[in-house]
This record gives C-alpha cells, structure tokens and sequence, in this order.
C-alpha cells in the first residue's frame, strides 16, 4: 500500500488503535516551558506519578523570561518569577534536562529543540504549545498538547490521538528573490482561511519547498496551526540529514548509520493518496502583510486594506469590520501608507541566524525612522552567540534596534512587556490576535526583511532589493 509521509509516522508509532480513528501513539519526546512545567510536573508529584523516561522529557525558560541585558529570575510578568522558580524546583527533582537561565543551550523551545537535536526525523515530540508543529519542517511528527496531556505522556510515554487525515499543498515553481517562507504561509493562509487545514495533516512539497532551508521550512510548518492544521510536514531531504548529523542529541556512530538510513525512508511513496491538495504558483507570491486581527487577514504589501462591504458573508463581513475597528483602519488604504510606531522581530517563527541575516542585510548602513522603537530578541542563546560572532548585534545596533537575550519576549503578552495600547507595531511574530502583543497593541505580521524595511521607512513598506 503506497503511503503519504504522515501515514508512514503515524503507522511507526501506532502502538494500537482504539477505533473510530483513535490511535494510542509513542511518544519520543516531550518539552515543556515555565508556563507549563511546574503545573504539570507539580501535579504529577501531588499524586504520586513520576516521569517514565526522564532522558526523553526536556524543559527550558522562555516564554516569560525578561530578555533585558542582565537578565535574571525576576520578570515583568507578575508572578512570573514564582513560575520559574518551580519550574526549577521540579525539573530538577524529576532528572529532566532543564535549559535555565544563563546556559548557553537556552531558548525559544521550538528554536533549541532542531537546534540540538531533540527534534530529528521521525520522531514524535509534543509541547504544552500551539506552534510544536514547528519541527514537522524537520520531518518529525510534532503537535501541541494541553499540560494534562504532557502529564500523561511523561508518565506513560503515549498519548491518545485522533488521527488527522492528508492534505498536500504543492508550490509549484520558484519564489521571487524577495518571497521568503514566511510570505509562503501568510498567502496560504489568506487563500484558504485560519479554518481551512482543520483536520489535517498538511505536508509540503514542490520546486520551491525543496529550494528551501532547513530553517526556512521551520518557518513554514510553525504556522500550519494558523490554519488550523493538526500539524505540518515536509519530507526529509539531504539538507535535513546534513542539518540533523553532529548536534548534541543526535544520534553517532552506528546509530546516526542507522539513523541515515531510517531518514531515507521517510517520504511519501508517488501515488499516495492525499484527502485533500492544493497547488499554489509562486509567482503569484508576494511580500505579504496582515491589515486585520487574523493571520488569514493578508494582503500584498503593495495592495489595500480590503472592503467588508464586498465580502459575501455575513458572518466575515462582521468579523472583517470588528477587525478594522480595532486595527484603526479603512477600507481602501494603501498598505504602504500605514505608519508604524514599532517593530519586532522575534519568536519561534522568525528568528534563527538566517533570519537575523536576512534583516541585517537590509539594515547595514541604514537607520530605523525617528519615532520607531524596534527590537529584536534572538530564539535561542545559540542564536544570539553566532550573530554576535558575525557581527550582526553591532549592524541592528547601529540600525537603532534593541539586541536583547532570546526568549519568547513580545511574541505574546503574558502581563508582561508591551508596545503599548494603541501601537501600531510590524512584526515576524505567528499571531495578530487582538491583545497578543499587549492590550490593544495592533499588529501587522510580515517577515523580517519586511520588518526591517518597514522599521527604517517607519511605514508598512516592501523591502527594495539590489
């Protein structure tokens, strides 16, 4: 029987299927944050549970650290630092790997999770997160888990899953020299809603996925959840065996051999049925940017700010118009137009080295525009490390951005840090949910070279490239 990429994952880690498309999965690896951790691991030890296999369950700080220069326990979040103690407390106590504050193995979960080598191709990892699909850019099978679901998989080492059926999305052709992966996913979005994957497994393939980085397919598969996605994949390639071979928790020896050719295996067979595909032309790609309160809220950054009066729907004609009066707009405004008060680049999205290299190659010898407060938070300390090595801090530095510690930072408000109410910010985040980046901040998702040239035009702007 010819099998799609996802059956094969799932099928390798049925342990039994409980009927009516529920499986009872093995689960390899499991991570856990400060927001997440002591509630599970605190509950587990309230009654009695211990962890099955500590080697397999890793934890690290990232989602309310301060990311200040000088950083220690305390945070902005109220509270926060009650989190984190405990967190310590209990990782600790069960022999779980913990990457606190000040190892230089910390960061954002889904950036140090490929980065050392808990994520590799096959695997089933799952986080108390929304974005774990993240790692399906890796080939591995990755979803986002409540904290009682992580409980159980630490205890038991599975968890009870729905299988989710196929869908394939196919980019056909090259990109533009200035569509990045991020562009890719917003216009996927924009084409088949924040609903339009539900139910799925998505895997992505064609000319252009396999043109990508590993990095950049991360990006990709980090917002398939955006559209509903039970998670997101794409095959492993020779430039995800490169990428995955010699970090710290990948196989050596006769195992990453064996590995190897495990890897080899892990794509869909021609002629697999998929439940679902689309095909999408790059060309009709374009630097992208969100106007609204939705990821699925896109438009090219050279159109407008569409009209809810020509949406059929009443039900998005209403959604469409709530949007516009919390983002402060009208139909028919240019996209280029809109001025910006802030910009950000950060998160689990968008910001490994390639990222940072891709916006500091737009700053170098520019500024930000008066007026702009910018920032960027490196997803890991690792991250953080090889920029400052390459000079990149020095370039956004001069640029007048703020060179932070990694961590989630203003990817989310968790009572924490903010731009402010009423701030129009741009930024290389995965949601523009009203609150997410702080009560009534206004956000507008786009990559990092959008950002970057947006940050230095101090309006909404598509990047001009040599």
């Amino acid at each position: 029987m010819k099998k799609t990429l996802f059956d094969k994952l799932w099928d390798a880690h049925e342990i039994r299927s409980l009927g009516e498309r529920e499986s009872l999965v093995l689960i390899d690896r499991v991570f856990l944050h400060e927001r997440t951790g002591a509630v599970a691991l605190q509950h587990m030890a309230a009654t009695g549970r211990k962890v099955r296999h500590p080697d397999r369950v890793f934890c690290t700080m990232d989602h309310i650290v301060d990311t200040t220069p000088g950083r220690g326990d305390d945070t902005l979040m109220p509270g926060g630092r009650a989190f984190i103690e405990a967190t310590r407390e209990a990782a600790n106590a069960e022999g779980i790997t913990l990457f606190d504050i000040g190892d230089p193995r910390q960061g954002i979960m889904h950036v140090i999770s490929p980065e050392l080598g808990i994520a590799l191709p096959g695997l089933t990892v799952v986080c108390p997160d929304s974005h774990s699909c993240t790692l399906g850019g890796l080939g591995a099978l990755a979803w986002g888990i409540g904290s009682t679901d992580a409980e159980h998989a630490m205890t038991t080492g599975t968890l009870r899953v729905q299988r989710p059926d196929n869908m394939r999305v196919v980019f056909e052709g090259k990109l533009p020299v200035d569509v990045t992966a991020k562009d890719m996913i917003l216009h996927l979005i924009g084409k088949i809603g924040n609903g339009g994957a539900s139910g799925y497994a998505v895997e992505f393939s064609g000319e252009a996925i396999s043109g990508l980085d590993i990095e950049a397919r991360l990006t990709l598969c980090n917002m398939a959840v955006e559209c509903s996605a039970f998670t997101g994949l794409v095959a492993p390639d020779d430039k995800t065996y490169q990428y995955c071979l010699g970090r710290t928790y990948s196989p050596v020896g006769d195992l990453a051999e064996q590995a190897l050719a495990d890897w080899k295996q892990m794509n869909t067979d021609p002629g697999a049925h998929f439940d679902h595909e689309i095909r999408i032309d790059c060309d009709d790609i374009l630097p992208s940017i969100t106007w609204g309160t939705s990821p699925q809220h896109v438009v090219p950054l050279d159109g407008w700010v569409p009209d809810p009066d020509a949406e059929s729907n009443p039900d998005r004609r209403a959604s469409m118009q709530l949007a516009l009066k919390y983002m402060g707009l009208e139909p028919g405004t240019a996209m280029n137009t809109i001025a910006i008060d802030a910009a950000f680049i950060g998160s689990c999205t968008n910001a490994r080295l390639s990222d940072l290299r891709l916006a500091a190659s737009y700053l170098e010898g520019r500024k930000i525009a008066p007026g702009v407060r910018a920032v960027c938070v490196p997803g890991s300390s690792q991250v953080k490390s090889a920029a400052e090595a390459e000079g990149l801090d020095q370039i956004f530095r001069k640029a007048g951005f703020e060179w932070r510690e990694s961590g989630c930072s203003m990817c989310l408000y968790a009572g924490g840090e903010t731009f402010g109410p009423g701030k129009r910010v741009v930024s290389s985040t995965n949601r523009n949910f009203e609150g997410r980046q702080g009560p009534g901040t206004r956000t507008h998702l786009a990559s990092p070279l959008t950002v970057a040239a947006s940050a230095c035009a101090g309006r909404l702007v598509r990047a001009e490239l040599p």
